[in-house]
């Protein structure tokens, strides 16, 4: 159990805590003192620029300072939170939420249907360049009934609406007229959830402290520092030292953590996959779309996840195996560095000298670029890159400072939902959609993703899914490679997380039910 002995620098802070069983706590250097310490939980979190909900597509600390109508509970079933209860009415597809009653923000204001309407429309405003947009492209009109009712109207069915629901709500009365993107709101965010913004020392350490006022009860932690530790190999370490007492670490960096006393390591499964986005705005891939299946054919999916994963994780080939509506039977591209080589000869490519293919007097040459700091992604790439150079087509891999979307040749991506398939499917595949960073474009594909969102009868969404599977597989937007599992490793006193839970992306999801876990 962490304990601090009072409000200090953010430094002062993370040098006085530590676990229990491994470290000198701070409430031990108290004992006496007759001071009741609260019970802290140190998080070794990325870092933030900035807490925007409504703008970015995801962020672990949303889900302690914020609420949405909706929730997911532990099997990732829609539930009611901000809402009490809803209905839909077929007639006019609209669906009025009822609120709970006597809400508040974390500053003391009520909260109301009026700041659901007002996020809700930011979102949906294309000058604010939300990449979360898509989910609500059907509301056709917002309707605030009463202070704790409100009614969406959709132009068109849209089943997975209640899990586009589970997005945080913003405060109508401090974000009015702000800069969505740029507001000074986003670095000292005001939410309704378990807990509440108490410092931030950007590039150190972001301190939570529990809302008491919590309409669903006070969580029984007291305090949760995300503390930033970028570095996939730092984090062990912190680990290691009881610096930190949750940590998302690699599989090699967990594994070395089993079976140790005073550590629970929970390998979680996720529907996070990872792959190779191609850039469809870079001219290397208007000339040569047509071999990206030979791409795919030169990954060896299993070797990457043997050696990268440690064999946590399963091969990849399209964007819903984690789903109920996966479609087993598409092409796999399962390794095969012949079959490749014939897709290149077959589209005219010719072997140089110097074992690289050529077409049209250009070598067929690209560059899969990774983001600074993961290092998991950065050995998949280098894997992918080897396997692809050693088929005909020259591959290398850098990790620029900052990522140039529109530029790039390639991207070592991830995505994954657990939750309807129409997330990170409509979004990410559909032509001009907020997190289409390929610019992928396919007209088949919109149409069945189209089809699979307006119905709510299983199977005309199968068959929809089945087709956009299909289509998919055909001109892949990506070279699929595995999803992964997310491997966290825990202090033993802390109680109440749910292993069994199917991780989103990033791993996101862990703290769905923090209110409820306690630290011994």
């Amino acid at each position: 159990m962490r304990k601090e002995i009072c409000l200090l620098g953010v430094a002062a802070v993370i040098l006085c805590t530590a676990c229990s069983g491994k470290t000198e706590t701070a409430g031990q250097m108290q004992e006496g003192s007759g001071q009741e310490d609260p019970v802290t939980l140190v998080y070794a979190s990325g870092d933030y620029t900035r807490i925007n909900p409504a703008m970015d597509e995801h962020g672990e600390i949303n889900l302690l300072l914020f609420d949405g109508l909706t929730a997911h509970d532990g099997e990732n079933k829609v539930v009611p939170a901000l809402a009490k209860s809803w209905e839909f009415d077929e007639a006019t597809c609209t669906y009025t939420f009822h609120l709970e009653e006597g809400v508040r923000w974390h500053d003391g204001e009520p909260f109301t249907a009026e700041d659901v309407k007002f996020t809700v429309e930011t979102i949906m405003d294309s000058e604010n360049g939300s990449e979360n947009a898509p989910n609500y492209e059907d509301v056709e009109e917002i309707t605030v009934v009463d202070e704790e009712t409100v009614a969406f109207r959709l132009a068109a069915p849209n089943v997975a609406f209640l899990d586009y629901m589970t997005m945080p709500v913003l405060p109508e009365h401090l974000l009015e007229g702000e800069n969505m993107q740029e507001s000074p709101f986003f670095r000292s965010p005001v939410g309704t959830g378990p807990y509440k913004l108490e410092s931030w020392d950007a590039g150190q350490s972001i301190v939570l402290v529990k809302n008491d006022d919590y309409f669903r009860g006070a969580p029984h932690i007291d305090r949760v520092i995300f503390k930033i530790v970028a570095n996939d190999n730092a984090r062990a370490l912190q680990m290691e030292a009881g610096e930190v007492d949750l940590a998302l670490l690699t599989p090699k960096a967990a594994q070395s953590f089993a079976d140790r006393e005073g550590y629970v390591c929970y390998d979680m499964k996720t529907s996070d996959y990872r792959g190779i986005l191609f850039n469809f705005q870079n001219e290397f891939w208007q000339k040569n779309r047509d071999i990206i299946p030979a791409v795919c054919y030169a990954i060896d999916r299993q070797a990457i996840i043997d050696a990268v994963i440690l064999g946590q994780g399963m091969p990849a080939y399209g964007p819903l195996q984690r789903n109920v509506y996966n479609n087993e039977e598409v092409e796999h591209y399962d390794y095969n560095p012949q079959k490749a080589r014939e897709i290149l000869e077959a589209a005219g490519c010719v072997m140089g000298d110097d074992g690289v293919y050529e077409r049209d007097g250009e070598k067929l040459s690209f560059v899969i670029s990774v983001g600074a700091g993961d290092q998991v992604r950065a050995d998949m790439a280098q894997a992918a890159a080897q396997q692809i150079s050693q088929i005909g087509i020259a591959c290398k891999v850098e990790i620029p400072t900052q990522i140039d979307w529109e530029s790039q040749m390639a991207y070592l991506i991830g995505w994954g939902s657990p939750f309807d398939a129409d997330d990170h499917t409509y979004k990410v595949f559909g032509t001009g959609k907020g997190a289409n960073y390929s610019g992928y474009s396919n007209q088949a594909v919109d149409r069945y993703l189209i089809e699979a969102r307006q119905s709510d009868d299983p199977k005309v969404r199968a068959a929809a899914y089945d087709r956009f599977q299909e289509e998919l597989a055909k001109d892949p937007a990506y070279a699929f490679i595995c999803y992964i599992d997310a491997n966290y490793v825990a202090d033993a006193s802390i109680h109440g997380i749910s292993p069994d839970t199917v991780m989103g992306h990033h791993g996101v999801g862990i703290f769905w039910n923090i209110e409820d876990w306690t630290i011994e």
